[in-house]
């Protein structure tokens, strides 16, 4: 995927956002990432990308930033102001920067995928976290844009690569980045009314019961590892030694009583 394609494909989705569908999605992406960032704690976190929602709401670093990936000329009420604009395959952050790097839907309309996670990599501290969420392939969803890529009728952007869990895992792995937590959600048919998602609500409830691996959408919590490095405990003080008591060696020298002087 090109850059003109990438932004043409963001567009879209920015508008999907705004259907029934992107509220389903936005809603349950929302509530999951409340609980997942309330218990990371740092100093720097960063959200790139989807200010539809605040990924960072229930965080409380003290710097918080929200970036995006193209510019917003005209914003809804919707969204919060972004503080700057950025290309996610070259960050604008130093290196052992960041506590907290959260990737709503970047990845999968990213032109160079690869190159975003590496750059997430870099600007991380060590044992910083980042959060990824993305469109499951192996859902219903997924099912439904399989279909309309031979109907010509999509459900989700057109334009948009999605990458399946197992494969963002495999990514991490090869940064060093170890998964700490994985949530699907979103088990509802491919309907585009909110008359029809809310039908299905129940499959919301069963999914993560009965079919917990075909959640139409995911979320990946990793953590940035660094081979080498281990926690450093307090200095305890040892007692100092006894001072050494002399022994006496024992005389090995045998004498002869042979009657002979």
């Amino acid at each position: 995927m090109d850059s003109a394609t990438s932004d043409e494909s963001i567009i879209a989705f920015d508008k999907w956002l705004e259907t029934p569908p992107g509220a389903y999605v936005r809603a349950w992406e929302q509530a999951c990432l409340d609980k997942m960032v309330a218990d990371i704690f740092g100093f720097n976190a960063v959200q790139i990308g989807m200010p539809q929602i605040d990924a960072l709401a229930a965080n409380r670093m003290p710097h918080q930033w929200l970036a995006d990936i193209r510019l917003h000329p005209r914003q809804s009420g919707s969204e919060r102001a972004v503080a700057l604009t950025l290309d996610s395959v070259e960050l604008p952050f130093a290196s052992n920067s960041m506590d907290l790097v959260v990737l709503p839907h970047v990845l999968e309309f990213s032109a160079d995928p690869h190159q975003a996670l590496r750059e997430v990599e870099r600007v991380l501290i060590p044992e910083g976290q980042v959060i990824i969420c993305g469109f499951n392939p192996a859902s219903l969803w997924g099912l439904r844009q399989l279909t309309g890529r031979l109907t010509g009728s999509h459900y989700l952007p057109r334009a948009g690569e999605f990458i399946s869990m197992p494969r963002i895992k495999d990514w991490l792995k090869l940064l060093n980045m170890g998964v700490s937590h994985t949530h699907l959600g979103c088990y509802a048919p491919a309907c585009r009314t909110e008359r029809w998602l809310a039908r299905y609500a129940f499959m919301d409830r069963a999914g993560t019961k009965y079919w917990p691996y075909f959640g139409a959408v995911y979320m990946v919590q990793a953590i940035k590892r660094v081979k080498g490095m281990r926690l450093i405990g307090p200095a305890w003080k040892q007692k100092p030694a006894a001072a050494p008591v002399a022994v006496p060696a024992t005389n090995k020298h045998k004498e002869s009583f042979d009657g002979k002087s």
